[in-house]
């Protein structure tokens, strides 16, 4: 996930006075609009304006090239019942997610199923699945922060392994062109589509969404591809997700759901 200046969008900082009216948005900008805080994202394929509530709960304004303010700050005004709204869930739904203290038979998952930590002496020891178990050297496991990174290592390699053979079918389900996939730590997000210049773009995971069950990775895949047809998450874009996949709604209240209690990366103090 994602106070009042009445009638006006302003630039957060630096400037004192309204920005005209026929200036165009700029990318990665933050403004701010009757109590509100967004960040301008823009997109060169984009024809309407669309909004993004953050895991975060930062709110994203997405809107096409060249756009101005007076057609931001209508567009805002209009969805601010929608911006409302997807708050107060957000704060219902909000993250529970787990601490680990990296101990010997500490539960960690990995697609779903559970795996006790198995802690070994050998100092250069892989993070491995072996026996049924999570294997970490000791040495690493008693430095939080190797123990993270060696963690998230150690799902990156193995969900972008996973990852490679559930590209195919989802893109031939959709029509679009079979994407290389990175899995790296993307923030806030469970999955992010770019587009480039010279082809059709990457896909990047979150390392953390490979210790969900596979259904839940694979609607994830499945979200990003649809982004390579339809940007934004408008009528189109559920429609062609849901031609793809039909419980596509389903799975989206569960991965809501199912989210907000996923490790990512906190560990306890010691």
């Amino acid at each position: 996930m994602c106070g009042a200046i009445a009638n006006s969008l302003l630039p957060r900082g630096g400037d004192n006075g309204v920005v005209p009216s026929e200036s165009a948005l700029a990318d990665g900008r933050p403004i701010a609009f009757d109590g509100l805080e967004l960040i301008v994202r823009l997109s060169p394929r984009r024809t309407r304006l669309g909004l993004t509530l953050e895991r975060d709960g930062s709110i994203l304004l997405r809107v096409p090239p060249g756009c101005g303010l007076d057609r931001a700050e209508a567009f805002i005004r209009g969805n601010r019942p929608w911006i409302e709204s997807k708050s107060r869930l957000r704060a219902d739904r909000a993250p529970a997610q787990a601490v680990r203290d990296l101990s010997e038979g500490e539960i960690h998952r990995y697609l779903g199923r559970e795996y006790r930590l198995h802690l070994v002496d050998e100092s250069d020891a892989p993070t491995r699945l072996t026996g049924g178990r999570l294997q970490l050297s000791r040495a690493v496991a008693a430095d939080p922060v190797l123990a993270r990174a060696d963690l998230a290592a150690w799902y990156c390699q193995a969900g972008r392994r996973w990852a490679t053979n559930r590209v195919q079918p989802w893109a031939a389900r959709m029509d679009v062109p079979e994407l290389p996939i990175e899995v790296r730590d993307v923030g806030r997000r469970w999955g992010t589509y770019r587009s480039t210049p010279s082809g059709p773009g990457r896909i990047a995971l979150h390392w953390a969404v490979f210790q969900l069950p596979t259904r839940l990775v694979d609607y994830v895949i499945a979200h990003e591809l649809a982004h390579v047809r339809i940007a934004g998450h408008g009528t189109t874009y559920w429609r062609l997700l849901a031609q793809a996949l039909p419980e596509c709604a389903s799975l989206k209240q569960e991965l809501d759901e199912m989210g907000r209690r996923v490790w990512l990366g906190d560990l306890a103090a010691r």
